[in-house]
């Protein structure tokens, strides 16, 4: 018994020495990052343990906030936001493989100073419960927007006094005076301008149905807008994640319709493909997505290695060609490491 567990404490321990020494090690001028395989796409999907970090220095890289929040927790996946150019976008994304750790790296280090820096930290919101924290803030200044040529600031003023007391209300006009069809609202109390919105965006007035909503600053409108964009690329990503199956190894009589029939017991298969010469002969590759990620794994699990017309199917999880050629330089690095074990 012992002399078949002893090879498996070895290779755990091996493992884990490879990922103490290699992990963000620089690779082609990139910070590698190395970490325990994880078979279940859920677990990246689902957010759970997942944070968001705004306001860090520009200095600060994967490496260092990784360091930082490693004594936490686990750490499934450590990212800071970069341009084009590679440079720090000052926020980033940690999730730990348990709401507990992020939970307790939350209460730790929100507010606390990071480079002399006042970091945020708090849970990663979806475009949803962004949308619904954004509507629970504070504000006096009401938007609103899609009004008619014909209202005037006093049909303005009576429109939103219903809801209490305003300071002011505007419509924005161009050089001649002509109506650009928006305003502004401002209310003594912001309750009274959460009301409003809550009554009167949707609403039709002149037949035009109004967008009323919170004001915002150029500068927040722009944070904003920056914030979505990486956390909807974020989304998207997880939410695909584990979903797209890549095949090799088929039998040339194999085309789209036989690989989709071979898939489709695990579940629905949206798309199949076999990718083909300019000739028209099969690869012999191909690939097929499911509508979800327990679909996939199941037919990873029980098509992986399978015989269909005498050869043996090799499945996996599709990957872009970055992460392909990434995978392949660290497990070249990874043998090397073991080879100097040995």
């Amino acid at each position: 018994m012992l002399a078949d567990t002893f090879p498996c404490v070895l290779l755990f321990m091996t493992a884990a020495r490879a990922l103490e020494v290699l992990n963000f090690t620089l690779l082609n001028g990139k910070p590698i990052r190395v970490m325990y395989s994880n078979r279940d796409p859920t677990v990246r999907r689902t957010g759970a343990g997942n944070i968001f970090i705004k306001n860090l220095d520009k200095t600060i890289d994967n490496k260092a906030l990784h360091d930082t929040f490693s004594t936490f927790g686990y750490i499934l996946s450590c990212k800071i936001a970069t341009d084009n150019t590679g440079q720090s976008k000052g926020y980033g994304f940690v999730q730990f493989d348990n709401e507990e750790s992020a939970k307790n790296a939350i209460d730790k280090l929100n507010g606390m100073l990071l480079n002399e820096k006042q970091v945020f930290v708090g849970p990663f919101l979806r475009k949803q419960e962004r949308e619904s924290s954004i509507g629970k803030a504070k504000f006096n200044n009401v938007y609103v927007k899609n009004l008619s040529e014909s209202t005037t600031d006093e049909d303005l003023k009576n429109v939103f006094s219903e809801h209490g007391p305003i300071t002011s209300a505007v419509i924005m006009r161009d050089a001649d005076g002509k109506s650009k069809c928006f305003g502004f609202v401002n209310f003594e109390n912001p309750d009274d301008a959460a009301r409003s919105v809550d009554s009167l965006n949707g609403k039709k007035f002149d037949d035009k149905e109004w967008f009323v909503g919170k004001a915002q600053k150029k500068s927040e409108r722009e944070m904003e807008l920056k914030g979505q964009y990486e956390q909807t690329l974020k989304e998207t990503a997880d939410k695909f994640a584990g979903l797209n199956l890549y095949v090799k190894n088929l039998d040339d009589s194999i085309n789209d319709d036989k690989l989709r029939e071979l898939f489709s017991e695990f579940g629905t298969v949206t798309s199949c493909k076999v990718m083909l010469d300019p000739n028209g002969i099969s690869r012999g590759s191909g690939f097929v997505a499911f509508s979800t990620a327990e679909e996939a794994s199941q037919a990873l699990m029980e098509m992986n290695g399978k015989m269909v017309v005498s050869k043996p199917l090799y499945v996996a999880v599709a990957q872009r060609k970055e992460e392909r050629r990434a995978r392949l330089q660290v497990f070249d690095l990874v043998v090397s490491f073991l080879n100097y074990c040995v």
